[in-house]
C-alpha cells in the first residue's frame, strides 16, 4: 500500500489513478496523518455459468433426504 501527501496526490493524480487501476491502494495523508484511502472499484460480476453448475451437480452422487422443492413445500426454506 502506497502513501502520499495531499500535494503529491494533486500533482500526480493521473499516475495514482493508473496505480489504483492496477489493483494497488493509496493512502492520502495530511500532515503525516491518513485522511483517505483510494481503492479500485470492484469489477462487474461475470455472468452466472449455468453449464458449470449443471456439470458440478451431475458429478455428485444424489443426496438422501429432502429435495429443494420438498423443503419449500414444508416451509423449511
Amino acid at each position: 500500500m502506497k502513501t502520499a501527501s495531499v500535494a503529491e496526490a494533486k500533482s500526480h493524480l493521473s499516475e495514482f489513478l493508473a496505480t489504483v487501476e492496477a489493483g494497488e491502494e493509496i493512502v492520502i495523508t495530511r500532515r503525516g496523518k491518513p485522511v483517505a484511502r483510494v481503492v479500485p472499484v470492484p469489477s462487474e460480476k461475470a455472468a452466472f455459468d449455468w453449464q458449470s453448475l449443471r456439470a458440478y451437480v451431475a458429478e455428485r452422487p444424489p443426496c438422501p433426504g429432502l429435495t429443494v422443492a420438498e423443503m419449500r413445500e414444508q416451509d423449511l426454506l
